[in-house]
């Protein structure tokens, strides 16, 4: 499977990049994972929204669905994730794209583009901390599709 993540900005904290690393390579056996990080807005905020929203649009894979990480999305359990990314993959969906905004959110150009729309928790988490916490989860997901221990 091909998974692309859209995020707007750099990791800059060291920890969090180091996490990055460490689950994307335990995903190299179950998933192509590909980041393509796009530049910050400057200016006022809606201007910025709409701009990062434009790159975003414009680097979203074609024929990909798409998953917006967004604090109004639907809360899923670990299992219903890798349900849900099984389910995509057995109805020949060979690409999923998750988007993780910048500091100011998501334009409403993304949100309503998206195919699912996903929340990990009624907290807020920094745009750059939810980061390993998706490729930890995807890789929960697979281990979860796949029977290994890792889950439990």
């Amino acid at each position: 499977m091909n998974i692309t993540i859209v995020q707007v900005g750099k990791t800059r904290t060291d920890f969090i990049a180091a996490a990055e690393q460490e689950y994307s390579k335990r995903l190299q056996s179950d998933a192509k994972v590909q980041v393509k990080i796009l530049k910050s807005g400057k200016g006022e905020v809606a201007k910025i929204k709409e701009d990062e929203g434009q790159a975003i649009l414009e680097a979203l894979p074609k024929d990909s669905f798409v998953i917006v990480l967004h604090e109004y999305g639907k809360q899923l359990t670990s299992p219903e994730f890798a349900e849900l990314i099984q389910q995509k993959k057995d109805s020949g969906t060979s690409h999923i794209t998750f988007v993780i905004g910048g500091t100011y959110g998501l334009s409403e150009s993304v949100l309503k583009r998206t195919n699912f729309t996903l929340s990990f928790s009624k907290m807020t988490f920094t745009h750059e901390m939810i980061r390993p916490l998706l490729l930890e989860q995807l890789y929960r997901a697979f281990s979860i599709v796949k029977g290994k221990t890792y889950h439990y």
